[in-house]
């Protein structure tokens, strides 16, 4: 069985292990996580990125903001640990998994009972599961992403965006989980990798990730898509999302939209793959969904290279919304569905 090795957060001894993937494709290099400013750091300047392995990382910060909280009394120690989820919070608006992680592991403070060393040891075992869980899932999207992909020719070729590889969850990937589980079953031609400006997660992560499996890629500018539907060179479109809503809206990297748009008028399938963790029920659609703007660095300047003039304005959300409309199924642990048939896992 084809398995990834890449496992962007790990647990060793008493500290979280990153793989820096602002680092990538220049060099392969881990960070050691200590704290949790360190962690909340870590997120916010995307060393760790992608909204489940963003949801892993987060869950180790409570865990170690937990280890740094000093007092005997239990309510004192809940008061505080809300503020480090506060904290964590206010790194990456957009990602649902990171809201998630951080309050699955304050029910498992407030529903452990026993002495605070035992709830310390309860939220270390909370974020190894959720680390094990979203492992599984990615697997299981995988395989459920097969049912889906169109049947001819037998083997396809398939464009994606960003990286929602192995380096954006546990492991295995969601969007790449479904192309690893593809090659594993001999049904992939070619991967098309869109190099995703501005922070070129595609160009950087999602061609490394494919050089590392030994998976056929070929990385085009962003603006190159429509052309090679045009020329026929796409069978199916596979994204990830950093958040679902309730009518099957679904927020991704910034350039996520106007390829579901040009996969549209081309008549290409559009999949999005995530686990359910990224559905968030609580918004009815897109329209609710806060979009993160980052910096403006980000659009003028590549590495050292300012490549924009000085005096120029710049704008720089980092996420847009593709319409449940224009999505041909959505790839959960759980299986594909329409969009619009999310509302059943709602419970």
């Amino acid at each position: 069985m084809l398995t990834s090795s890449l496992y962007p957060v790990t647990w060793q001894g008493d500290r979280a292990v990153l793989i820096d993937q602002t680092r990538i494709p220049q060099e392969y290099r881990t960070v050691e996580i200590i704290s949790s400013d360190s962690m909340a750091n870590a997120i916010k300047t995307m060393i760790v990125r992608g909204a489940p392995a963003i949801g892993v990382a987060a869950a180790y910060g409570m865990y170690l903001g937990a280890q740094e909280i000093v007092t005997s009394d239990r309510t004192a120690f809940l008061h505080q640990l809300e503020d480090i989820a506060q904290k964590l919070r206010q790194t990456r608006p957009t990602a649902v998994n990171l809201f998630w992680a951080i309050e699955r592991q304050l029910q498992t403070a407030h529903h452990t009972p026993g002495d605070l060393t035992h709830l310390k040891a309860a939220l270390l075992q909370t974020a190894q599961a959720i680390q094990n869980e979203d492992l599984a899932t990615c697997h299981a999207i995988g395989d459920h992403g097969l049912s889906v992909l169109p049947q001819t020719p037998e083997k396809l070729t398939l464009l994606t965006h960003c990286n929602a590889g192995a380096l954006a969850t546990a492991g295995y990937g969601t969007a790449l989980g479904v192309i690893r589980s593809a090659w594993r079953e001999n049904r992939l031609q070619r991967v098309f990798a869109d190099e995703t400006r501005p922070r070129l997660q595609g160009a950087k992560l999602t061609a490394w990730e494919c050089v590392q499996d030994n998976i056929p890629v070929t990385v085009i500018s962003d603006n190159m898509a429509a052309h090679c539907m045009k020329q026929g060179l796409i069978d199916a479109v596979v994204v990830g999302a950093d958040r679902i809503t309730t009518n099957g809206d679904a927020a991704n990297k910034i350039g996520t939209y106007s390829l579901a748009l040009v996969s549209k008028a081309h008549n290409v399938p559009f999949f999005v793959a995530a686990p359910l963790s990224t559905v968030d029920f609580k918004l009815a659609t897109g329209e609710e969904i806060p979009i993160e703007e980052r910096d403006p660095q980000e659009i003028y300047q590549v590495g050292d290279t300012r490549i924009c003039p000085e005096g120029a304005d710049y704008y720089n959300p980092a996420f847009d919304v593709t319409p449940a409309h224009l999505i041909t199924a959505i790839i959960t642990e759980k299986g594909a569905v329409k969009p619009e048939a999310l509302k059943q896992f709602k419970a």
